[in-house]
């Protein structure tokens, strides 16, 4: 594999500037948002959450609003043809578990940058997957980062 052909370009996504950006680099890279792969990652349900209990909520409930706002997000950002993956687990896990799934050549994340104690009580996903990737990944720096 060429380092500079993309195929499949994995790109995990929170919806927020930062992820924007990511996006936008992932499209660039692979040269047509058709091969772009955007994957989002909710956390678990708490069992004992009211809504949970009284069955108003369900991880497929949840799924569902990801896909629809997704889809919004990504015709926003001018990738509508971009693939959207919505995922229940542990971000940096997740992510990885998909690229692996399907093949991705590189996965493209931003780093939101934080450093000292908000880093170490917030984790890293993109060091997780920098950890666990089995492709190579590009991890955007945030240019105002704290």
């Amino acid at each position: 594999m060429s380092i500079l052909k993309h195929e499949t370009v994995v790109v995990p996504v929170d919806f927020s500037e930062e992820s924007q950006n990511a996006l936008r680099g992932a499209v660039e890279l692979a040269g047509d948002a058709g091969k772009v792969y955007v994957v989002h990652v909710l956390p678990p349900l708490e069992a004992i959450s009211p809504a949970v209990v009284w069955g108003d909520l369900s991880d497929e409930t949840r799924i569902e609003a990801v896909k629809t706002y997704a889809s919004k997000f990504l015709k926003d950002q001018g990738a509508e043809s971009a693939n959207i993956e919505v995922r229940v687990g542990s971000p940096g896990y997740e992510v990885t578990e998909y690229a692996q799934e399907i093949n991705a050549d590189v996965i493209v994340i931003s780093s939101h940058g934080y450093h000292g104690i908000k880093r170490m009580l917030l984790g890293s996903v993109a060091e997780a997957v920098i950890r666990h990737a089995h492709c190579a990944v590009y991890v955007l720096r945030r240019q105002d980062a704290e």
